[in-house]
């Protein structure tokens, strides 16, 4: 009989954390990008930041996913470890509305979730309606296994031996031991006290073990985060560690607290929530983490400083010029979907500027015929290589994930924008290649040529400068100018084409030397293109949002 209920407990125990999964998935999909808005906007200070931390983290039903999410914005430089610890404070209150829906006992009502998150799948062809009927499936499903574990912890009570083993389960330590270790094994504290709401209900252990549990369930929330912190920054260790350091800190608190006051303290809970133990633990796990939101607040400076003493030192720092490296991505060991795009337009942004800059040493030394110049844009053209393909590896590993629907959108895009970047680094390249042609063949360029080739690199140099920007901070004050300088760069490229054919006509170049000078005006002019592409490759994702 004991395995049957075990097996019972299991299975609900899978459908809730499923159900958990799929709505959290969900949300992310439909509102995370504007949610990740949400959190770069309104961060500035430690109150908004704690009022978005809880507001994020009550809608996707994760402090987990929402500290790891932040530490993904800190390794990424989006946001300091002042604005990321009002974030992590406020998330820590967010968590708890998990165990409140669960102690309001709405099981009763999952079959009308159930059916009304598979009639908006089934029947409704927008994207974003049949994501929301995702999210209402999770919900449903969550309440299910809810129910299925209910009644399979009614069946406990039937067996001595489980009985004897919850009441010899009386130290208040070993009750916060066994409370982080279940909450780093399931990864998520809202199941962890959703079981222990479930278990007060059906009297299966006492109130005063239920809270100890639940502290232990607040430090074992932070292994994600840990996890995800691992391979980044040392300022993302340090955002994991201030959530750590929030909830040790909190759990020491309470411990002192509850150890001499427990009896005061149920009796205040008791006359809150009636004769409704399972709501007694959701509203102490509300209230204490209100509590320590508001007491641990003004030491958030503190607690900050505190980080670097126990993460000493600076990384070492990785300039968008340094070869062979990922600055923003790196080598993740938690991915998280929500800000894999924002990291890819920043490593983007950076081998952009390294394409740009070589483009314009290639055409310095093409003048110069400065040897050093030229073996520099072959080994700058080498890390625009390298990533290439580290930047479309990763693009293609996000795309496997479970993206927001409007980050989704970019991906194709993005695939083109690191090509188009690297074509420009390519005709740098040949831009060198010239260089070393016209030294080996003593050819010379004429004044005029050098000053029309230098006009048209001004104009290709504005153009790139309007479309990187464009594309890396999603604005599109210069779309006209790109569209008309775009058109200026074609005319002007015929001209010098025209002008060079004079030249020849007239004997004033070498017929060397205008090969040389026709393929590099070509040359820039497909630059300019793929500049173009760069800004209209966002340009149409997001017009192709608003259409759909």
């Amino acid at each position: 009989m004991e395995a049957g209920i075990i097996l019972s407990m299991a299975g609900g125990l899978g459908l809730f954390l499923y159900g958990m999964r799929v709505m959290s998935d969900g949300i992310e999909k439909v509102a995370g990008a504007k949610l990740r808005k949400i959190l770069e906007m309104f961060t500035t200070n430690r109150f908004t930041g704690i009022l978005v931390g809880f507001i994020f983290t009550a809608l996707i039903q994760s402090s987990s996913a929402c500290t790891a999410m932040v530490v993904s914005f800190v390794n990424a430089g989006l946001m300091t470890l002042y604005q990321a610890a009002g974030v992590i404070f406020g998330s820590n209150i967010g968590t708890t509305v998990t165990a409140l829906l669960v102690s309001f006992k709405l099981e009763k009502f999952a079959p009308v979730i159930l059916l009304t998150g598979v009639l908006l799948v089934m029947f409704c062809k927008n994207q974003k309606v049949t994501k929301v009927g995702e999210v209402i499936i999770g919900f449903g499903v969550l309440f299910v296994g809810l129910s299925t574990m209910s009644s399979a912890m009614g069946g406990l009570k039937e067996s001595p031996f489980i009985m004897d083993m919850f009441a010899s389960l009386k130290s208040p330590v070993l009750g916060i031991l066994l409370g982080f270790v279940l909450t780093a094994i399931i990864q998520s504290s809202s199941v962890t006290v959703s079981i222990m709401v479930l278990m007060a209900n059906q009297k299966l252990m006492g109130l005063d073990m239920c809270m100890y549990i639940t502290l232990g369930c607040n430090i074992g929330a932070c292994t994600t985060a840990v996890l995800a912190s691992l391979t980044g920054k040392k300022d993302a260790k340090r955002a994991a560690m201030i959530h750590l350091l929030f909830n040790i800190f909190g759990t020491i608190i309470m411990y002192v607290i509850l150890r001499l006051a427990m009896d005061w303290i149920l009796e205040m809970f008791v006359s809150m929530a009636g004769d409704n133990p399972g709501r007694i633990v959701a509203y102490a796990h509300l209230f204490i983490k209100v509590f320590l939101v508001i007491v641990l607040t003004p030491f958030i400076s503190g607690i900050v400083k505190l980080t670097y003493l126990i993460i000493p030192g600076d990384d070492k720092k990785v300039g968008y010029r340094d070869s062979f490296q990922l600055k923003y991505i790196g080598n993740k060991v938690v991915l998280n979907p929500a800000t894999a795009v924002v990291e890819v337009i920043k490593e983007i942004d950076r081998m952009a500027s390294l394409a740009s800059e070589n483009l314009n040493r290639a055409m310095n030394a093409l003048i110069t015929l400065d040897e050093e110049d030229i073996e520099e844009v072959y080994s700058v053209e080498e890390n625009i290589n390298f990533l290439n393909h580290a930047i479309t590896d990763y693009l293609v590993k996000i795309n496997q994930t479970t993206l927001p629907i409007e980050d989704a959108k970019m991906i194709g895009g993005l695939f083109h924008v690191v090509n188009d970047i690297e074509r420009i680094g390519d005709h740098a390249e040949n831009i060198a290649d010239n260089a070393v042609k016209r030294r080996e063949g003593n050819i010379s360029i004429s004044k005029d040529a050098q000053h029309e080739l230098g006009e048209m690199l001004d104009m290709v140099n504005t153009i790139i400068r309007y479309s990187v920007d464009m594309f890396a901070n999603g604005t599109i004050e210069h779309l006209q100018d790109i569209i008309q300088l775009e058109n200026a760069v074609d005319e002007k490229e015929r001209e010098l084409q025209q002008n060079h054919v004079d030249r020849l006509t007239r004997n004033e170049c070498t017929p060397a030397a205008g090969m040389l000078f026709s393929d590099i005006a070509s040359g820039l002019e497909r630059v300019s293109d793929h500049a173009t592409n760069i800004a209209f490759s966002i340009y149409k994702s997001d017009n192709e949002e608003t259409e759909s």
